[in-house]
Order: C-alpha cells, then sequence, then structure tokens
C-alpha cells in the first residue's frame, strides 16, 4: 500500500530553497537605540543649536541709523519754504570770497493765533503794520580759518536804495527780504550768497522743541513788553521765554545787550540742536526737523547741504563781534539812530571781502 502522499494530485509540488543566512543590521551610532518611531533625541550637549541672527539685527539697526539722516535731509530739502530774497540789480557788487549769509530774524506773527501772540508778547498783528526785523546777523564763512559772526544793529542809520537814510530796519519794512539784502550789500561793499529768516512763532517751537535752552544772567531780566521776568542765574528758558530774552531792550545799553543775547543765544540753541541728546532721541530730533523747515524761509538756491554748512560754522568757534559803532544820535524823522564807525567799519568789511581773518583792533564786543 502506497504511502499518503501530502499534497493534491493536482498540485506540483513547491520546491525547497533553504533560507538565506540574515545580515545583521550595521551598528547604530552612539547614543542611537532602536524602536521608538524613529531616532532618538542625541545627548544633551550635542544637540544641534538655533542659528543666532544677531548680526542681522545690527545691521538692520546700522541700516536704520544710516537711512533716517538720509531721509531727514530729503524731508527738509523739499519741505523748507523759498523766497526770492537775492535780487540781480544794476551795480551789486561783485562775487567775493568765502560765503556770506544774511540771517534776519523777523516779528511776523504770520500763523499766530490771539492766544499765541498774547502767550508770545508779541504784542497784535492788527497793531503792526507790514514786517519788521529784530535780529539782523551777517555770517561769513572763509574758505579756511575762523567764520566771522557780525551783528549788524537794526536802527543802523544807512542808505536805503530808493528810501534815502534810515534806520536798516526800515530797509525790511518797506522792500522785505531783496530791499534788505540790497541795502546791506551796499553798506558792507560784501555779496550776500545765502539768506536766512525766521519768525517769533517758529523759534519759540524750535525753543521748545530741544527741551529748552540753558541760559546764566549775570543780573535779573524783567521786561513786560517782552513778557519775561527772569532772576540772576543759570536756568533753562522755554520758546516763549527765550523769545522775550532774545527780543528784550531792557537793559542799560538796550541794543547793544540785546545784539550779545542774541549772538549767546543762537550759539546754545545751536549746540542743543545738534547734540547727540536731541539727535538720537527721535521726540525731540523729529518735532525740531518739523518746525524748522515750518519756521525757516531760505533764498531759493538754498539747500539742505548749505544750512548744513551755516550749521558748522555757527556752532564752530566763529569770532562773534559787532560792526564799529560810532555812537548815537537823533535824526529828524528816524528817532535815535545808531552811527557806524565809518573808517573803522570800512576796514572791517574790506578785510571781510578780502577773506582775510580780522585784526584784533576790528573786532568790536559790546561794550568796547
Amino acid at each position: 500500500m502506497a504511502a499518503p502522499m501530502g499534497y493534491a494530485p493536482t498540485q506540483e509540488p513547491e520546491p525547497f530553497h533553504d533560507e538565506p543566512p540574515r545580515t545583521p543590521p550595521p551598528p547604530l551610532p552612539p547614543g542611537r537605540r532602536r524602536g521608538g518611531g524613529g531616532d532618538a533625541r542625541p545627548p544633551r550637549g550635542s544637540r544641534p543649536r538655533k542659528k543666532r541672527h544677531w548680526f542681522r539685527w545690527i545691521l538692520s539697526l546700522l541700516l536704520v541709523l544710516l537711512l533716517l539722516p538720509i531721509a531727514a535731509a530729503i524731508y527738509v530739502d523739499t519741505h523748507l519754504t523759498r523766497i526770492d530774497a537775492l535780487a540781480n540789480y544794476s551795480g551789486r557788487v561783485g562775487d567775493t570770497p568765502g560765503t556770506n549769509w544774511l540771517l534776519v530774524g523777523s516779528d511776523s506773527r504770520s500763523g499766530l493765533s490771539k492766544d499765541q501772540e498774547q502767550e508770545l508778547s508779541t504784542g497784535d498783528s492788527s497793531d503792526v503794520e507790514g514786517e519788521r526785523t529784530d535780529t539782523i546777523i551777517l555770517v561769513h564763512i572763509p574758505k579756511s580759518g575762523r567764520p566771522t559772526l557780525v551783528s549788524l544793529p537794526r536802527d543802523s542809520y544807512v542808505s536805503i536804495p530808493g528810501v534815502g537814510k534810515d534806520k536798516l530796519n526800515a530797509a525790511f519794512a518797506s522792500g522785505g527780504p531783496q530791499l534788505l539784502v540790497k541795502t546791506v550789500e551796499g553798506a558792507t561793499g560784501l555779496r550776500i550768497d545765502h539768506y536766512a529768516q525766521i519768525g517769533f512763532g517758529g523759534f519759540a517751537n524750535i525753543v521748545d522743541a530741544v527741551g529748552g535752552i540753558q541760559m546764566c544772567l549775570d543780573t535779573p531780566m524783567k521786561d513786560p513788553l517782552a513778557g519775561i521776568d527772569l532772576p540772576a542765574g543759570c536756568q533753562t528758558l522755554t520758546g516763549p521765554e527765550a523769545l522775550g530774552f532774545v527780543r528784550s531792550r531792557a537793559t542799560p545799553r538796550a541794543d547793544l545787550d540785546r545784539m550779545l543775547n542774541q549772538r549767546k543765544f543762537l550759539s546754545a540753541l545751536l549746540k542743543k540742536a545738534a547734540s547727540p541728546a536731541t539727535l538720537a532721541n527721535p521726540f525731540r530730533s523729529w518735532p525740531l526737523i518739523r518746525d524748522l523747515t515750518s519756521a525757516l524761509k531760505v533764498d531759493d538756491g538754498a539747500h539742505i547741504w548749505n544750512l548744513v554748512g551755516l550749521g558748522r560754522a555757527l556752532n564752530g568757534d566763529p569770532i562773534a563781534t559787532t560792526v564799529p559803532i560810532g555812537g548815537f544820535e537823533d535824526v529828524s524823522g528816524s528817532g535815535n539812530v545808531l552811527l557806524w564807525d565809518k573808517t573803522r567799519a570800512s576796514a572791517f568789511f574790506e578785510t571781510l571781502a578780502k577773506d582775510q581773518q580780522l585784526p584784533q583792533d576790528l573786532i568790536t564786543t559790546v561794550g568796547s
């Protein structure tokens, strides 16, 4: 009897193959183990760190610091109020070496409300005919050497084209910036290259924008007309107080003391405006830029780089002086006027016209 088969007669027997030997898996790196749904975490200390992006932040900050001054410069240059202040006329003095600026502080109340006029003690605009100057300063920037800052008293008795002999202030009142520039050029023999003007309200706003200006007074200053009552000693002046300080004539030497105060204050204001504490603080630098551009009027050819050059000259170590003074005189129709010392004044302006440094005997400080 045949042995029973282990498969149906219709099926072919499957061939038999030996199972190939298994190759052991490659060894795992140290610290790794099998299973657990993936690779195990590396031991502490060998974990890959996230990339630090601090250098990107520094680069971004540097770009911002570089772009902000450029943006500010573009803003100022495109928002400046430009006026036709420098007119060409027959017989105008030829070009003189160096750069000459005429800086004017006007009593313009344009844009001031009644409350602001009262706060700044400027008087009622309805009581003032035309526009007058409270400050006239000639700045000579030489090609080399120290700049010269010359105060021109507004009561200076000079020849005004088309008007005759009168106070320098009358030139501005009669013909605005063009006639004032023409009068100064005729009186000094210097060609004015640039012109800048600022009014009452703008001046006060600029002072407030930089957080006030510290001034030291040797004696108290009280002037109801200028709206100030300042004690002696060092103190920080607000915008309205600063405006009263530079306008006041309630001192023993009146206009002469006022010119000295104006020069001292202008120097302090420029140093404060250009200080890192102001420029690095957006809450001060932006209001300063905004108020400066809204308050300042310049000639048609002036640009931001010209103003930067002026700022550097004023903020450096300029020679501060007054035009040589000869005395005072009462003149019919003009009142009490200030006379220049013709001989010394002629030598004074001739030296500047040659772009030379003033000799010490021509430098006049207030009271000398």
